[in-house]
Protein backbone atom coordinates (compact mmCIF):
# COMPACT_ATOMS: atom_id res chain seq x y z
CA UNK A 1 0.00 0.00 0.00
CA UNK A 2 0.99 3.62 -0.77
CA UNK A 3 1.92 5.65 1.83
CA UNK A 4 0.81 8.82 0.83
CA UNK A 5 1.35 11.05 4.10
CA UNK A 6 5.50 12.12 5.86
CA UNK A 7 8.30 13.52 3.66
CA UNK A 8 7.78 10.85 0.90
CA UNK A 9 4.39 12.87 -0.03
CA UNK A 10 3.69 14.29 -3.53
CA UNK A 11 2.85 18.09 -3.00
CA UNK A 12 1.29 20.16 -5.92
CA UNK A 13 0.87 23.48 -6.13
CA UNK A 14 1.69 24.88 -2.69
CA UNK A 15 3.69 27.23 -4.18
CA UNK A 16 1.13 29.08 -5.99
CA UNK A 17 -0.33 30.67 -3.06
CA UNK A 18 3.19 32.76 -1.92
CA UNK A 19 3.33 34.71 -4.77
CA UNK A 20 -0.64 35.46 -5.10
CA UNK A 21 -0.31 36.80 -1.76
CA UNK A 22 2.95 38.79 -2.88
CA UNK A 23 1.06 40.07 -5.33
CA UNK A 24 -1.89 40.95 -3.50
CA UNK A 25 -0.12 43.08 -1.00
CA UNK A 26 2.36 44.93 -3.65
CA UNK A 27 -1.03 45.61 -5.41
CA UNK A 28 -2.73 47.17 -2.23
CA UNK A 29 0.71 48.93 -1.14
CA UNK A 30 0.67 50.90 -4.60
CA UNK A 31 -3.29 51.62 -4.33
CA UNK A 32 -2.68 53.03 -0.71
CA UNK A 33 0.36 55.17 -2.08
CA UNK A 34 -2.47 56.57 -4.95
CA UNK A 35 -4.92 57.12 -2.61
CA UNK A 36 -2.64 59.25 -0.44
CA UNK A 37 -1.44 61.15 -3.11
CA UNK A 38 -4.85 62.18 -5.05
CA UNK A 39 -5.84 62.74 -1.43
CA UNK A 40 -3.09 64.70 -0.54
CA UNK A 41 -3.94 66.41 -3.79
CA UNK A 42 -7.31 67.39 -3.18
CA UNK A 43 -7.33 68.83 0.66
CA UNK A 44 -4.35 70.95 -0.71
CA UNK A 45 -5.95 71.93 -3.80
CA UNK A 46 -8.02 75.36 -4.17
CA UNK A 47 -9.22 74.85 -7.41
CA UNK A 48 -12.21 71.78 -6.81
CA UNK A 49 -13.92 72.67 -10.70
CA UNK A 50 -13.30 70.27 -13.25
CA UNK A 51 -10.47 72.62 -14.66
CA UNK A 52 -8.57 71.94 -11.42
CA UNK A 53 -9.02 68.26 -11.51
CA UNK A 54 -8.22 68.32 -15.79
CA UNK A 55 -5.26 69.95 -14.59
CA UNK A 56 -3.68 67.80 -11.80
CA UNK A 57 -4.54 64.43 -14.15
CA UNK A 58 -3.17 66.32 -17.40
CA UNK A 59 -0.10 65.70 -15.94
CA UNK A 60 2.24 63.27 -17.76
CA UNK A 61 4.04 61.44 -14.49
CA UNK A 62 -0.02 61.81 -12.33
CA UNK A 63 -1.46 59.73 -15.84
CA UNK A 64 1.19 57.13 -15.29
CA UNK A 65 0.99 57.11 -11.75
CA UNK A 66 -2.48 56.60 -12.28
CA UNK A 67 -1.99 53.77 -14.95
CA UNK A 68 0.01 52.03 -12.84
CA UNK A 69 -2.56 51.99 -9.83
CA UNK A 70 -5.20 50.98 -12.28
CA UNK A 71 -3.48 48.28 -13.84
CA UNK A 72 -2.27 47.11 -9.93
CA UNK A 73 -6.16 47.00 -9.11
CA UNK A 74 -7.24 45.12 -12.06
CA UNK A 75 -4.51 42.51 -11.61
CA UNK A 76 -5.19 42.94 -7.77
CA UNK A 77 -8.94 42.02 -8.57
CA UNK A 78 -8.30 38.96 -10.71
CA UNK A 79 -5.83 37.63 -8.13
CA UNK A 80 -9.00 38.03 -5.34
CA UNK A 81 -11.77 36.19 -8.07
CA UNK A 82 -9.71 33.41 -9.26
CA UNK A 83 -8.91 32.47 -5.75
CA UNK A 84 -12.32 32.67 -5.28
CA UNK A 85 -13.32 30.98 -7.98
CA UNK A 86 -10.49 27.87 -7.66
CA UNK A 87 -12.23 27.71 -3.79
CA UNK A 88 -15.78 27.83 -4.43
CA UNK A 89 -16.34 26.08 -7.98
CA UNK A 90 -15.16 22.88 -8.64
CA UNK A 91 -16.68 21.85 -11.85
CA UNK A 92 -14.00 23.01 -13.93
CA UNK A 93 -15.55 23.60 -17.13
CA UNK A 94 -18.45 26.58 -15.32
CA UNK A 95 -14.87 27.60 -13.52
CA UNK A 96 -13.64 28.31 -17.06
CA UNK A 97 -16.49 30.25 -18.29
CA UNK A 98 -16.70 32.21 -15.27
CA UNK A 99 -13.00 32.86 -15.04
CA UNK A 100 -12.91 33.47 -19.09
CA UNK A 101 -15.74 35.94 -18.57
CA UNK A 102 -14.00 37.89 -15.98
CA UNK A 103 -10.87 38.42 -17.65
CA UNK A 104 -12.74 39.87 -20.64
CA UNK A 105 -14.52 42.16 -18.40
CA UNK A 106 -11.44 43.12 -16.43
CA UNK A 107 -9.41 43.66 -19.74
CA UNK A 108 -12.55 45.62 -21.12
CA UNK A 109 -12.07 48.34 -17.79
CA UNK A 110 -8.65 48.27 -18.22
CA UNK A 111 -8.88 49.45 -22.14
CA UNK A 112 -11.83 51.84 -21.32
CA UNK A 113 -9.89 53.45 -18.46
CA UNK A 114 -6.83 54.16 -20.46
CA UNK A 115 -9.07 55.80 -22.84
CA UNK A 116 -10.47 57.80 -20.68
CA UNK A 117 -7.02 58.91 -18.88
CA UNK A 118 -5.95 59.69 -21.67
CA UNK A 119 -8.58 61.50 -23.21
CA UNK A 120 -7.84 64.48 -20.27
Amino acid sequence: MKNNIGPKRLVVGAHYGLGEFLAQRATAIVMVVYTVVLLGAFLTGNNFSYEGWAGLFAQTWFKLFTLATLIGLFYHAWVGVVSVYQDYIKNVGVRFLIQTASAMWLIACAVWSVQILWSV
